[in-house]
């Protein structure tokens, strides 16, 4: 998608990126959760006017990807292709995800940039030659402290388990190259300080600092067990930590020793979106090799939780018979990408259930907002022969509509823009949508259309104009949340002929009140959100 909007030549871009995604099988709710919030954080920056950069990809190297890759007879790359073509890439599309760039960490243009910033740490005296042996959880792709690890029951008695996966660790004992992780604690630690805002929320922050105030253990950085990763270039028999490689997707994608001005234009992300179960590897060990390497650290580290179906993590190890196409097939696409940040504040654990979605559908979606688009088209086309009168007559119960249109756009855009709190936006529009449903009850147009003087039909045009420029202005507050209804509204309003493109509507601009012209052809089209059929069974 093209950046839109006055966008000044060589400044830096506001860059977006989500975690890259395993690609061990086939995305669920949880990883589209986080990519539509990065979505939604990106198309109202845009909407600013702003130069923006999101990036989504697939991390397609290590343990995990092999042996998920034997188990179904394949190769590890054509695994990774599978996966990518057939699964990954068709749902972003779907979702309307609007990514700038899609990164492969099997893409030469990484695997390249990988082996020559590990080179250079090596250099650097940064990275050492040891032995490790310890517990690991190939799901994580992580080597677990002893204290992590749970005790086993039932099948697992008398075995260790991952604190995530509740699966087995593994004992591993093999000769490593290590990071000198340990020596960047306290720098971490008076970065946090200095920058409190790092790490969000607050709950991650404190769990990363205390964590790093133990005290920091050297990181091992290759593997000699299995050989599919990226080889450590100074010796074949060891190929990068699946970690430290995903990491640097970041730097790579971006132009890390291939593209210098693009590299300075983009990098260092504004925003990683990240799962709150990959905090520590981005919160500590991604900075400390930025530091490393003089690099220049992200603004800001979120965190969201986990989707809970039934009180479980939503999981590719558990909870797989959910799929987002499970989902928009019956409430649609929009309405998809607006549950989930509607329903679960971004970075608490929040729980799904159809019923919820159904209601929320119908009471929010449908009757508010839907039902208030198809009754002022109604009645500009019944009134005024569809076309939009000027307002003439304006009083006290417009100026409060005026308001509460401003204070809903300061909200929102404070809240999405600069906050990540897409819920708390979110209800600052559909506040301000449930406000102009009071007004028209309110005002009663139906009744004032029956006095044909002078005065009652400016006050009737009045009533329609408030009401249609109202939903002119949540249409451009909704676009990044739910593109496709809210250029159905747009076109309803018959904005394009004379506003332009619903995608280069300035968010700031969206409060300023007036800017739909009188004379503009409003239509009744298609139901934003029509009337759900029942729940599908299995």
């Amino acid at each position: 998608m093209a950046a839109t909007g006055s966008e000044k030549q060589g400044a830096k871009a506001y860059y977006v990126s989500t975690p890259i995604y395993y690609v061990n099988d086939a995305p669920h709710l949880g990883h589209a959760y986080t990519t539509v919030a990065g979505d939604v954080l990106t198309r109202w920056h845009r909407q600013r006017g702003e130069k923006v950069w999101y990036l989504t990809g697939t991390d397609e190297h290590g343990q995990k990807i092999m042996r998920t890759a034997e188990a179904n007879g394949l190769t590890p790359q054509a695994w990774a292709d599978k996966l990518v073509t057939e699964a990954w890439m068709p749902l972003w599309e779907h979702l309307e995800i609007a990514n700038d760039d899609f990164i492969r960490t099997t893409q030469k243009r990484h695997t390249d940039r990988v082996q020559e910033f590990v080179q250079d740490l090596y250099d650097k005296g940064e990275i050492y030659k040891g032995g490790y042996e310890g517990p690991y959880c190939v799901g994580c792709e992580e080597y677990k402290l002893p204290g992590e690890l749970l005790d086993g029951e039932g099948d697992f008695a008398g075995q260790k388990l991952c604190p995530i996966h509740k699966k087995p660790v593994e004992i591993l004992s093999e000769e490593n190259y290590f990071f000198k992780l340990s020596e960047y604690g306290e720098k971490l630690l008076a970065h946090y300080e200095a920058n409190p805002g790092f790490i969000q929320p607050e709950s991650a922050r404190n769990e990363v600092v205390n964590f790093v105030r133990q005290g920091l253990q050297d990181l091992s950085i290759s593997r000699s067990t299995f050989d599919w990763g990226i080889p450590i270039p100074w010796d074949d028999k060891h190929v990068i930590y699946v970690w430290v490689d995903a990491l640097l997707n970041y730097a790579t994608a971006v132009g890390y020793n291939e593209n210098q001005a693009k590299f300075e234009e983009t990098f260092p992300a504004d925003v990683h979106l990240v799962g709150k179960d990959i905090l520590r590897f981005h919160a500590v060990i991604w900075p400390a090799m930025l530091m490393a390497q003089g690099l220049p650290l992200p603004g800001k580290i979120a965190a969201n939780g986990w989707l809970m179906v039934g009180g479980e993590k939503m999981s590719k190890s558990n909870l797989t018979g959910i799929k987002p196409q499970d989902l928009t097939s019956h409430f649609g696409v929009d309405a998809y990408r607006w549950y989930f940040l509607r329903a679960i504040a971004f970075g608490q654990d929040g729980s799904f259930s159809w019923e919820d979605f159904s209601a929320r559908y119908t009471s929010e979606l449908a009757n508010d907002y839907g039902n208030l688009a198809s009754r002022v088209a109604a009645m500009v086309g019944k009134y005024f022969g569809g076309e939009l009168p000027a307002s003439t007559a304006d009083g006290e119960a417009e100026t409060a509509i005026h308001e509460g249109l401003r204070k809903a756009v300061t909200e929102a855009d404070r809240r999405i823009g600069d906050d990540l709190d897409f819920q708390g936006g979110i209800l600052a529009v559909f506040d301000f949508v449930k406000q102009v449903n009071g007004y028209i009850t309110e005002q009663e147009p139906w009744k004032v259309a029956k006095d044909t003087s002078d005065e009652g039909k400016a006050r009737l045009a009045t009533i329609l104009y408030t009401a249609a420029e109202s939903l002119r202005a949540v249409a451009v507050l909704l676009n990044p949340v739910m593109p496709e209804t809210s250029q159905k509204l747009w076109d309803s309003l018959g904005a394009e002929t004379s506003l332009g493109a619903l995608a280069e509507q300035k968010i700031g601009e969206a409060g300023e009140w007036g800017r739909l012209p009188a004379g503009t052809t409003v239509t009744k089209g298609a139901v934003l959100f029509p009337r759900l059929e029942e729940k599908p069974t299995a």
